[in-house]
Parts: structure tokens; C-alpha cells; sequence
């Protein structure tokens, strides 16, 4: 009988650990599982934010504290119930750490955008301002240019002025004028004597320290003779002189030779003295652009 007992209560602790183990069992469900699985992801993603403990660290505290509540729960065989609860308040307190730290972050892409936006303002303001002060600079030096190319032209139209003075050069209506008499040739002669050499070197020193000023070279002579015959010598005699002036390196596109025959006196030809001022060379100057007063 006493054998028979002890086999039942054997049997019966053996009974109650078995059902024990299955209660145990019965506490840890699938669902529990995958709530813990899906806090544990939720803190892990929020624990990886660089920006996390800075920002949402209150959060990130909270769902660390509640995870770690779920999982005790679990360990304890408490009811999937509230195993799930607590799983389901630590990955809300995680999404809270996740809005928090986007929130930051798009603030901080935010404030980083306008940051660049003002230094590129900056820059193009600079760069506005340094062009408007190279372009006054620019100004500045063209004036001053014009002007020191306006005193250059002022002076070098009084040197002129002097120089044709020195010449006895004289303002008419066709512009200056001066007047060669028939000193530089012989009677009847269209070659340049000696003595003229140096009033024609005189005058291409002028012509080359003004080398926009063009002359035209007129010859005219007397009513002795027929007309072809002081045409054509007018016209040597105007020709020789633009080649002494060629032969001191005057350009020959500077000069022109005409000849005018008897057909514009200045005096008189019935007595020598008025046929002697007849006979002459007038050397007519261009203004400083090249242009005569008369076409």
C-alpha cells in the first residue's frame, strides 16, 4: 500500500511540472514576440541618429526604459497582453525620438540652405560692388586719358600754330596758307634752287611732328606766255616741291600737286612786280583730321 502512494505522488509532481512548463510556455505567444522584435528595431534605429542623444534624449531615454520594461515582462511570464502593451509604448517613445531628430534635422538643412543663400547674396553683392569700382575706376582713368589727350591736342595745336607762325604762314579762306615766291625757282625753271632747301626742310619738320595734318601744294605763275605752258610748268613747279618735301620723308598720300597756271593771280600782271607775285608756290594745310576747308 505505502509503494502505491509514493508512485502516485510521484506522478502527480511529474503531472503538475508538466502543466507548470506549458503555463510557462503558454505566456511567450507570437504576438508578444514580434511587438518586442519591432521595439527593439525602433530603439536600435533611434539609438543609431547621430543626432539622437542630442536632440530626443528624453525619448530615446523613455523607449530604452520601456523596452526594457517589455522585456522583463517577457522574461517574467507575464500576460502577452501586456507584454505587447509595453513593447507598443517603447516604439512609440522610439517614433517620438525619430520625429524629433527629423524635425532637427530638417531644421538644421534648413538653416544650412539659408546660410548658403545669404553668402551667395554676399558674394554677388561683392561682386556687383567690385564691378561698379573697376567700372569708375575705368571712368576715371578714360577721363583722365581724354583729358591728358585733350591738353596733348590743345598743346599740339599751339605748337602747330607756332611753327606755321615761324613760317609766316597766314589764315585764309581756304584755311592756312603759305605762300613760297618765285625765289625757289629760276625764270621759266621748275627746279628747286639751293636757297629753298631750308624752308622746305623747315616745313617737313612740320608736316612730320603733325603727321594728320595733309597739305595741298598749288602752283601758279604769271600770264607770260600761253596758257598749256604755265599750266604745265605750274604744274612742275607744284610737283618739285612735293618731291623735295617725299624726299624728307614726308608720305606722297599727304600731298597733292596742282597746278594752276595764270588763272589765279594775286596782283597785277602788267608791271614786273605784280607778274613776280603771280609766279609763286602756295602750300594749303588741312585741319588735324586731314579735311581742307574746301573739299
Amino acid at each position: 500500500m505505502a509503494t502505491h502512494s509514493f508512485a502516485y505522488r510521484t506522478a502527480l509532481g511529474a503531472a503538475a511540472g508538466t502543466a507548470l512548463l506549458l503555463a510557462a510556455c503558454a505566456t511567450t505567444s507570437p504576438e508578444s514576440e514580434s511587438a518586442l522584435d519591432r521595439a527593439r528595431t525602433a530603439v536600435h534605429e533611434l539609438e543609431a541618429q547621430p543626432l539622437a542623444a542630442q536632440t530626443a534624449g528624453k525619448a530615446l531615454q523613455d523607449a530604452r526604459d520601456a523596452l526594457a520594461t517589455a522585456e522583463t515582462a517577457e522574461r517574467e511570464h507575464k500576460s502577452p497582453a501586456e507584454v505587447v502593451h509595453l513593447a507598443y509604448l517603447a516604439r512609440r517613445d522610439a517614433e517620438v525620438g525619430q520625429a524629433i531628430v527629423a524635425e532637427q534635422t530638417a531644421r538644421t538643412a534648413m538653416a544650412q540652405a539659408q546660410a548658403q543663400r545669404q553668402r551667395v547674396l554676399l558674394q554677388a553683392r561683392e561682386r556687383e560692388a567690385e564691378a561698379a569700382r573697376q567700372q569708375a575706376q575705368q571712368a576715371q582713368l578714360s577721363a583722365q586719358a581724354s583729358q591728358e589727350q585733350a591738353q596733348a591736342s590743345q598743346e599740339q595745336a599751339q605748337q602747330l600754330q607756332q611753327q606755321l607762325a615761324d613760317l609766316q604762314a597766314k589764315q585764309t579762306d581756304r584755311g592756312m596758307m603759305l605762300t613760297l615766291g618765285n625765289v625757289l625757282f629760276d625764270t621759266n625753271g621748275d627746279t628747286l634752287k639751293p636757297g629753298a632747301d631750308e624752308l622746305v626742310s623747315r616745313l617737313a619738320q612740320l608736316l612730320q611732328n603733325h603727321p594728320d595734318i595733309k597739305v595741298r601744294i598749288e602752283g601758279h605763275t604769271d600770264s607770260t606766255g600761253s596758257d598749256a605752258y604755265n599750266q604745265a610748268l605750274s604744274e612742275r613747279r607744284a610737283e618739285a616741291v612735293a618731291l623735295a618735301l617725299e624726299s624728307r620723308g614726308i608720305p606722297a598720300q599727304r600731298l597733292q600737286a596742282i597746278g594752276r597756271g595764270k588763272s589765279a593771280p594775286v596782283a597785277g600782271n602788267d608791271t614786273a612786280a605784280g607778274r613776280q607775285q603771280n609766279r609763286r608756290v602756295e602750300i594749303i594745310f588741312s585741319d588735324s583730321q586731314g579735311q581742307f576747308v574746301n573739299g
